[in-house]
This record gives C-alpha cells, structure tokens and sequence, in this order.
C-alpha cells in the first residue's frame, strides 16, 4: 500500500469478494435476515472464498494480512451487515485472541478450523451490569486443584449459539489486586462443556441475520490449559484486541455507507416527480454528494489505520487511528442510511426495500466494541487530557 491507495492485488481482491457477495449472498439476505438467523450456508460460502482466515498466521493456514480482512469485510458488509458482523466477529473477536495470546498447544487446537471457517468462536466480556467498566465484571473463575470452575452470566455475545460454535473465550474475576481491583483473566471455553449454555437468541432491531447471545455459565469446569494468556492481564488483552476490532467495525461502517450512496444514487436517478428524475433536484442531489464525502472520509480513515497494522507501526498510534477510524466511519453510516431512507421517501420504510435493513442495521454500529462516547475519551486522553 502507498499512501492511502490500495494495491493493485488489493484492489484485485476486493474484485474477487465484490462478485462473491453479488452472486453468493445478495440474492438471498432479504429471506435470511426475515429469519432472524445466521444462515451457515452463507458461512460456508464465505469460509471457501478464505475470508475467515486473511488475518492469521500463515503457519495455521491464515493469510497475515489484515488490509484484506478489511476489504471483505467493507464488500461483504455492502451487500448485508449481519454477514459484515459474523465475519468481523468471528475473526476480531474469536480467532485474533486465541492468534495474539495463546500458546502453541492453544493455537494448533483451535486455529485450523477457525481461519478456514468450518468453526465460529466468540468473546464474552459484556455482562448485564458490566461492558467498558472492568470494575464492575460479575464473572468469577476460581481454583479447584488444577482446574477453573466458572460461574457468570455474559450478554450480546455474536457467533455464541450457532452449531459450528466451537469455543468462546470468557473474561472472568480470578482474584483481588493488592491494590483492591480485581485480577481480570481470560480463559476459553469450549462450548460442549456442561454447565455453559447459549440461552435463546436476542430479537434485535438490525442484523437480524447474525448469531447474538446471552450466555449462562454454572460451575463450568476447564482444565489449566484454558487460560489465554497471562493470568490477571485479561481485560488488557481484550482492550488491545479491540484496537484491531475498531479498525474492522470502520470497514463494516463504510461498506454500509457505500451501500446507501449507491441505493440512493440510483433510486434519484430512476425515480421521477414533476416529470424528471429526482436527481435533478439540488435537494437530493446535494444529500447524495454527502454520502460520497462520508464514504472518501471513511475509506482514508480505515485503511490508513490498516496500512499502519500492518506495517507494525507504535501499537498506540494504531489505538488512536483506530478510534478516529471507529468514531467517524460509524457516526457517518448512522447518517448515511438517514439519508439513503429519506431519498427513498415512503418506499425507504418498507421492508422490501434494503435501505430501511440498512437504517436497522446503522446504530448498533456506533455501540459495538466500543460507543462513540468511548472513542471520543480514548483519543481525548491520547491529547493528554484528564477526562474520566
């Protein structure tokens, strides 16, 4: 990569996962996101095009290259966001912690399936009365001779309940700090173990199509080699995780905001009142050059913080680039499917349509691994500045 400009393999690459999405996935996402389900055909598509492993390390069959992962994730998020996620999820989120942090009897175990897609993982931080407030996590892991014995409850868990769900890594209270906090670990749970349970899946407003979860977890009983990781450094290496994650969401965003631009952009020129195309009117027009300014702004942003991931450049600048990236790129999809909807008049409220999925979908954007508000006070500190 040079500059903000893609490669040419890149932009080749992006051709590749553009026709997949066109041909694989569009046809179909209006029925799956009506089941409100993650369709594992649509999955099983994806894990033979290699989208699940672009990220990992080559020697478990990944690819090393995180530019890429971004890329598939903005096409495959343009034509459905519940896919965007699932992808996003289950690499960000399942793979890159068990890729980051575990040893190498972890990795042989539980990688190969991962990166090739014929398994999911998922992360379970967010409890009911806990998400970015480490202090208020609920979860407890305790000693029993050699073994962890879990007890806990998570929510908003993606990929958590589907049948290829293989593991899912837990954060959990594993002691007391000298100074009084509690010692925050990360250990991995396979999802057969008795005692843990995906309850029912959520009713949510968007990504209908996408696997999301509550998950119980009594007396759940795992061996020493369930640790990921250093013990009590559990809730710091999901944090650096999540750098990663921002930087994914973004591509998730942009491939919304590009979606809308484009379903706006030729519904105004199709779509005629008082005798000519809407697109005539600076009204709508002016709103349709937004969203080109909103995609151009997004695309620099996202993709510069993945030129710097991996070029390996000061883990903090990434952290800040990340956040930018993450709060802009979701503010501006939020914006975007507002205006794709309001171009579209009453025909963007009706379901058949896909910009009122694409309106659905927008907000959790601006929630996800990190709110806005977060964002804003991760680059405010990186200022130097001493908000709480």
């Amino acid at each position: 990569m040079s500059g903000f400009a893609l490669s040419e393999e890149h932009e080749d690459f992006r051709a590749v996962v553009r026709e997949f999405a066109a041909a694989e996935l569009a046809p179909h996402v209006a029925h799956w996101n009506s089941l409100h389900e993650l369709p594992l055909d649509a999955v099983k598509a994806m894990a033979g095009l290699g989208l699940f492993g672009l990220s990992g390390p080559e020697e478990y069959g990944g690819a090393g290259d995180f530019t890429s992962l971004c890329i598939a994730i903005e096409e495959v998020g343009r034509v459905d966001q519940s896919l965007g996620i699932t992808l996003e999820a289950a690499v960000g989120l399942g793979s890159n912690p068990i890729a980051g942090y575990g040893t190498p009897e972890q990795k042989e175990r539980w990688l190969p399936d991962l990166l090739a897609g014929r398994a999911l993982a998922a992360f379970g931080l967010t409890e009911p009365g806990s998400g970015s407030d480490a202090g208020g996590l609920a979860t407890t892991a305790r000693r029993d001779g050699e073994d962890w014995v879990i007890n806990g409850a998570k929510q908003f868990i993606t990929n958590s309940g589907t049948d290829i769900t293989s593991i899912v890594t837990v954060t959990a209270r594993t002691g007391v700090r000298e100074s009084g906090k509690p010692e925050i670990s990360a250990l991995i749970v396979p999802t057969g173990t008795p005692g843990f349970v995906a309850e029912p899946a959520y009713r949510k407003l968007g990504w209908h199509a996408s696997d999301t979860h509550p998950l119980t977890l009594t007396d759940v009983r795992v061996g020493p080699e369930a640790l990921l990781g250093t013990r009590g450094r559990g809730y710091a290496q999901f944090l650096a995780t999540l750098d990663d994650g921002r930087i994914a969401i973004a591509a998730l965003a942009l491939g919304s905001i590009r979606a809308c631009r484009d379903l706006a952009r030729d519904y105004a020129l199709e779509r005629t009142s008082f005798g000519v195309p809407i697109g005539r009117k600076q009204a709508v027009a002016f709103q349709i050059a937004d969203l080109d300014a909103m995609a151009h702004t997004a695309h620099l942003l996202v993709y510069s913080a993945a030129a710097m991931k991996d070029d390996g450049v000061d883990p903090a600048a990434i952290a800040r680039a990340a956040s930018i990236a993450k709060l802009v790129s979701t503010e501006h999809a939020v914006s975007a499917a507002r205006i794709a909807t309001q171009v579209f008049g009453g025909y963007g409220f009706m379901e058949e349509y896909p910009v009122a999925r694409f309106y659905r979908d927008a907000k959790v954007l601006e929630i996800g691994e990190g709110t806005s508000e977060v964002q804003r006070l991760l680059i405010a500190r990186g200022l130097g500045l001493p908000v709480e």
